[in-house]
């Protein structure tokens, strides 16, 4: 039997979450395969809920890791879209069932049976392992091209935390100049939400906790301005003022005061996972018709009209590129927030030692 492409890779093996290297095999390649090696990889979120286990879901052991980009090393026969040499990206799925209502409307990513990246079942049963590794065999359909105008390792969390936000913003025509957008929270998820919306030429305004990142968002991101959530007097006076509200706080947070600043029929969209669930009282959305929605990544399609509208308008993360043998501690600031905006992996410079 034809064995696949060896691999090396940092994985958690329990629920301390706690990364060390890791040898396995990606799957040989198909004729519609495209085999990456890895350059950079981002470090979501959700890369620690899952390799603590918070979510209840993990299948040790898990090499994390669904912001990535790579360069294409082989291609199956049957690929037409890529070859060798070009610069690539994966994102947080790496198949769909493509015949499924979802699937055939364009929005593979709420695919009931969608392939994760990272600790997900692939359709042979195998448990899928992430970008914090060397290479990645995945299905042509599930490859982006990634602009060459974009700096790689800034370009690695556009694959999660840049289509979260602006898939939404496409879909609930939070896209459009003049309209004022609120952002809630400026993390790796929020910082994002402000490079978009500007592009987009609308009005940003940056909600937080705290008044800390007030110079950040207004100087260095261009906000147009800032509201610290806490400060009654403040949401007051922006009340009913915002067209849509991108809330990407991961942490528990009253939604009520966010969504009184949304005008008559106003949009917000959690984009956020805070693991305890968060409550919205009826009279909350009822009054002045306000809506709220999810949202999960983005499609395919979507992921791709990003990047190429990133391309267009210079977008990239502002990213701390570390080692991976900094990964745990890099894992440990992220927990307490302590980092401008996103931690992203240099795979391909770092030394992966081999380990069972």
């Amino acid at each position: 039997m034809e064995k696949g492409t060896p691999a090396l890779g940092w994985a958690a093996r329990d629920e301390s979450g706690l990364l060390s290297p890791y040898s396995f095999s990606r799957r040989v390649q198909k004729d519609d395969d495209v085999t990456i090696k890895v350059l950079f990889c981002g470090i979501c979120h959700t890369d620690l809920h899952i390799a603590k286990n918070e979510w209840g879901n993990a299948l040790y052991p898990i090499v994390p890791g669904h912001e990535i980009v790579g360069v294409v090393t082989d291609v199956g026969p049957g690929v037409e879209s890529f070859k060798a040499g070009d610069t690539v990206g994966v994102g947080y799925f790496i198949d769909s069932c493509r015949s499924c209502d979802t699937c055939s409307k364009g929005y593979e990513n709420y695919c009931s049976t969608l392939v994760l990246t990272s600790n997900g079942v692939d359709y042979d049963g195998a448990t899928t392992q992430g970008g914090f590794s060397d290479v990645l065999v995945v299905n042509q359909d599930y490859v982006l091209r990634v602009p060459e105008s974009l700096s790689l390792a800034g370009a690695a969390p556009l694959l999660c935390a840049g289509v979260t936000v602006y898939s939404p913003m496409m879909q609930y025509g939070l896209n459009a100049p003049g309209k004022h957008l609120g952002v809630v929270g400026l993390g790796g998820l929020g910082h994002m939400a402000v490079k978009f919306g500007k592009a987009f030429r609308m009005t940003v305004t940056v909600i937080s906790s705290s008044p800390r990142k007030r110079e950040e968002a207004l100087e260095r991101l261009g906000a147009d301005a800032f509201l610290v959530s806490q400060d009654a007097e403040q949401m007051k006076a922006a009340a009913g003022t915002m067209d849509g509200i991108i809330d990407t706080v991961s942490a528990g947070h009253p939604l009520v005061p966010l969504l009184e600043l949304l005008k008559p029929m106003g949009q917000m969209v959690v984009v956020g996972a805070p693991s305890e669930p968060l409550a919205l009282p009826a009279y909350a959305i009822i009054g002045g018709g306000k809506r709220v929605a999810g949202n999960g990544v983005g499609s395919v399609s979507s992921c791709q009209a990003m990047l190429d509208f990133a391309g267009k308008h210079g977008i990239t993360a502002d990213v701390e590129v570390v080692k991976m043998d900094y990964v745990n501690t890099a894992v440990e600031r992220l927990e307490r927030n302590d980092v401008r905006y996103r931690f992203v992996i240099d795979v391909a410079g770092s030394q992966l030692d081999a380990a069972a």
